[in-house]
């Protein structure tokens, strides 16, 4: 795929406030592209420069972050200043870490109020690469009236939610014939390897290449999770959910089509904005576990962080930008109004966070024990890993081969890519 900045840069693009002397700056924050995104990052940004004097723009980056990622990685090959603010995924600090500010000299010590294990990511070489922004991990999103009306009770594992899933979609389509039991992410990109790292770890397979960096994908937990997943194309969910990204997914279940979601938070908020068709009737559980040796719930970690491009023309205002935007007060404004999840603790034990989001504290053990994808071990080869890890997943998906012979097969891929070390 070809992607430019003229591609996605018609996104939205907002200037604020009044300039004010010499040092007034024009800066680009990069946020995110779903509704929420728009609302909660824009509004706050225009705060910020209406106070300092600055004009800000919004920057509205591509809906997959594996499109997002390359088409970073062209504008830091041409040390390209258009970006002030960015906000990049959780995996991706080794991967960008040439191109990205030390934020240390600015924070003043502010990171110790986040998750250590977030700073301790975001964290390279002993530089502070990005402000933690807001953390994720997958969630189960159900229809709370409809496993009531059908008796269905929220599933602890992936075959109770295959059996209920099945039961209220044969009951459902009599009234609508396109209802699904179940959506997730199934598209090749990204969003599948958390998928299908959610899968391999609930099933005791492992995390796909451990700590220390030793390949572990190939063994039969981790085949009999992606023949599990297989199994439920064409039966509780659709075929086209082998081309959903995680707006595909929520537009289907929004509308009222589905009895089960996965997704990350911030489906929430948009599922109970007064215009929302399921409002007030969904709830949200940990994600189910799989069966036989080592399974457990298991949830990938999420999460974004704003860091500031080496390449701008104004360091210093789009650090204190960075800095604002990463703060309790405006991570409090978020979660409340967004549900992005907080990365300072204490806003857990804030009662309006509780309020907006009971899931947020009934979930909090989700949050902090969420299984990392392997970018830590393997640095800047993650990328490759990633792509070679949900190609095989979707082969599997799209019954192409068996669990079994991607798993090996992905072995000697993961071989390929490391070579002598990652």
């Amino acid at each position: 795929m070809s992607i430019t900045y003229k591609h996605i840069v018609a996104g939205l693009s907002l200037a604020f406030g009044g300039l004010a002397g010499a040092q007034a700056a024009t800066l680009t924050i990069s946020c995110g592209n779903n509704a929420a995104d728009v609302e909660f990052c824009g509004k706050f940004a225009e705060e910020w420069g209406q106070k300092n004097g600055h004009t800000v723009k919004m920057y509205t980056p591509p809906a997959s972050t594996t499109d997002n990622l390359a088409l970073l990685r062209q504008q830091f090959a041409a040390k390209s200043s258009d970006l002030d603010v960015i906000m990049i995924d959780v995996v991706w600090p080794g991967v960008i870490k040439d191109h990205l500010v030390d934020l240390k000299k600015y924070s003043k010590g502010v990171e110790k109020d986040h998750f250590p294990a977030i700073v301790a990511n975001n964290t390279v070489d002993g530089k502070l690469l990005g402000m933690p922004w807001f953390t994720d991990a997958g969630l189960l999103f159900y229809r709370k009236d409809l496993l009531a009306k059908h008796g269905v009770k929220v599933p602890q594992t992936w075959e109770e939610l295959a059996a209920g899933a099945k039961k209220i979609q044969d009951a459902e389509r009599a009234a609508s014939p396109d209802f699904q039991g179940f959506v997730f992410q199934a598209k090749a990109y990204e969003g599948l390897t958390c998928d299908a790292l959610e899968w391999v770890v609930s099933y005791g397979g492992g995390t796909v290449i451990d700590a220390k960096g030793n390949i572990t994908i190939n063994n039969p937990q981790a085949a009999k999770a992606l023949d599990a997943a297989a199994s439920w194309i064409g039966t509780i969910a659709p075929s086209g959910v082998l081309n959903y990204g995680e707006e595909d997914a929520r537009g289907v279940w929004q509308n009222g089509k589905a009895a089960f979601m996965r997704n990350w938070p911030y489906a929430w908020s948009l599922g109970q904005a007064a215009d929302s068709p399921i409002k007030d009737k969904i709830g949200v559980a940990a994600l189910p576990a799989g069966t036989g040796p080592g399974a457990k719930k298991a949830a990938t970690l999420g999460g974004w962080q704003l860091a500031v491009n080496k390449y701008s023309k104004n360091v210093d205002a789009a650090a204190a930008l960075a800095l604002y935007m990463s703060s309790a007060e405006i991570q409090k404004k978020r979660a409340v109004g967004g549900s992005y999840n907080p990365t300072i603790p204490a806003l857990y034990k804030d009662a309006d966070v509780a309020k907006a989001n009971p899931f947020m504290v009934e979930l909090l053990d989700v949050f902090t024990n969420a299984a990392a994808r392997p970018a830590t071990a393997t640095g800047l080869k993650y990328p490759e890993v990633s792509n070679a890890f949900w190609d095989a997943t979707h082969d599997v998906l799209s019954k192409k081969t068996t669990g079994a012979e991607s798993v090996k097969k992905l072995e000697a891929k993961l071989k390929q890519i490391k070579k002598a070390k990652w």
